[in-house]
């Protein structure tokens, strides 16, 4: 089947192809939307039918399965969400939908002046330190060697709550470190890149990578290179990682002397030479850079939307704070079970109707949640039964996630006003009644939803109009079981905040 023919094609009665976005020795990667997840779009990866061998599909599936596991514990892994094969048995693997500039495009034309380095760098530090811990394969703990570190394997994109947000790719060629598994083999990766050992088909640990890191991170913050071949074959390139020294740094970059030694020792031509682990890499950048010292986040590092909340206007702050004083004032209604559960409520105030979900949990949860990070996300299903899944999440770093889910019925009037409202007010309220105390509401938060979440909840509400009704209680199942699948991807999100800080965000 040739590339075009995929064009439009249902995958899996689920996933709908639209167009091919990239191509590459290893297969093509088309653009798709999720039927299942109301139309989100996502990636389709297929291995290349001129590859379709055992030994390729195994590789192929084997970089599933890495950046499946990988994708869970960390925000800077791209996600891979299913696998499969389609009708012809050819390989496919579904992924994250990301659009961004690639790294080599971002320091094409300059080089990043040092507050972005570090942020970008402390980023693909985070992905590869949670790579070399290792994934569970076969029943023992692998750890991952990427292999191909380079700029253009580096995605820089847009997150509603983080701003720049990294993500690394292409674990194609990593190699999964197995107990007993000889790693002696012919040489893979990128020459400009690659450390002296793995030019020369050695045994490779978590210094390989680290040495790719330390090129990059030159490149990142100068523009060029730190060695230089001869010439570019293999065997040019083979004497510079061996016996060339790093150029000497430009003064007028004003880099700072600790980063610039740090650097060149990653560069090291011995592995014992070099950090011997990210997390050490780490440790140096968080000195160097006086934002991380003593893990003390400041305001630049904030996601925008905390921010805006600074240059909030009085009239806007009076309004905030009387619709906050309402809440306080509300009590459980008689006509709710009390016991732990949510439900969604509209309520009016002299500035308008709000959405809100009022909440039930033990006392002493509710104080627990206080300072937590505020997740949102919304699921749609138009069949059997148009409904909503209305995600809240409230994580904390010492007590983990508590999960406050609720179904919005988009064939009744009351899902529908609920749903509309979300969507132009782009907020809510959470409302926290006590077990032991329900008669008056004992603490409320605002939680705010990305814009493109707003607009799909505009159009989710006006397709419910022309769908059949059907099934509700089928419908909710379904949401439920992609939510128990989604769990570990937005747990793991949130894990990757690092901030002791109430945040708030919205959406994958």
């Amino acid at each position: 089947m040739t590339t075009d023919s995929r064009h439009r094609r249902l995958l899996a009665n689920r996933y709908q192809l639209v167009d091919l976005v990239g191509s590459g020795a290893m297969g093509h990667v088309y653009r798709a939307e999720d039927k299942v997840l109301g139309g989100v779009t996502v990636a389709v990866k297929f291995l290349s039918q001129a590859l379709l061998n055992s030994k390729m599909r195994d590789r192929f599936e084997r970089e599933a399965t890495i950046s499946a596991q990988l994708g869970e514990k960390s925000i800077h892994i791209v996600r891979v969400r299913d696998y499969g094969v389609d009708e012809r048995d050819i390989p496919f693997y579904v992924m994250e939908y990301l659009q961004g500039e690639s790294l080599s495009e971002v320091i094409k034309y300059q080089p990043l002046p040092l507050p972005r380095f570090l942020k970008l760098t402390r980023q693909i530090c985070f992905g590869l330190e949670c790579a070399h811990k290792g994934i569970i394969f076969g029943g023992e703990l692998c750890p991952i060697i990427h292999r191909d570190i380079k700029p253009s394997n580096i995605l820089v994109t847009q997150d509603s709550a983080l701003g720049e947000l990294v993500k690394i790719l292409d674990f194609g060629i990593a190699k999964l470190i197995q107990s007993g598994e000889s790693q002696t083999q012919s040489f893979m990766g990128t020459l400009a890149y690659c450390s002296p050992e793995q030019m020369e088909g050695k045994e490779l640990d978590n210094r390989s990578d680290i040495y790719s890191l330390g090129i990059m991170m030159y490149e990142m913050l100068t523009g060029e290179m730190p060695i230089f071949p001869e010439n570019s074959s293999f065997g040019g390139w083979y004497e510079a990682h061996h016996y060339a020294k790093p150029q000497p740094f430009n003064p007028s970059l004003k880099i700072p002397p600790a980063l610039e030694a740090l650097i060149v020792k990653c560069l090291a031509k011995s592995p014992q030479d070099r950090p011997q682990s990210v997390s050490e890499l780490i440790q140096a950048l968080d000195a160097i850079d006086p934002i991380y010292q003593n893990n003390r986040p400041v305001a630049r590092e904030l996601p925008p939307t905390l921010e805006q909340d600074k240059t909030i206007s009085r009239s806007s702050r009076s309004s905030l704070g009387s619709t906050k004083e309402i809440c306080l004032q509300k009590s459980w209604p008689e006509d709710k079970p009390q016991q732990k559960i949510v439900f969604p409520n509209l309520i009016r105030t002299s500035e308008g109707i709000f959405t809100s979900l009022w909440v039930m949990l033990d006392r002493q949860d509710i104080h627990n949640r206080i300072a937590s990070i505020r997740y949102n996300q919304f699921l749609f299903m138009p069949n059997p039964h148009p409904t909503i899944l209305w995600i809240t999440v409230l994580y904390h770093r010492d007590y983990g996630p508590r999960w406050l889910p609720c179904y919005l019925d988009l064939k009744t009037p009351t899902g529908q006003k609920l749903a509309r409202l979300l969507a132009e007010t782009g907020c809510y309220w959470i409302l926290f009644f006590a077990l032991e105390n329900p008669q008056r509401c004992q603490h409320v938060m605002k939680s705010t939803i990305a814009p493109n979440q707003c607009k799909m909840l505009i159009e989710w509400a006006n397709t419910s109009q022309i769908v059949q009704p059907g099934k509700p209680q089928i419908t909710k199942k379904l949401l439920k079981q992609e939510l128990e699948k989604l769990k570990p991807k937005i747990v793991s999100k949130l894990e990757g905040l690092r901030t002791t800080q109430t945040t708030d965000v919205s959406g994958l």
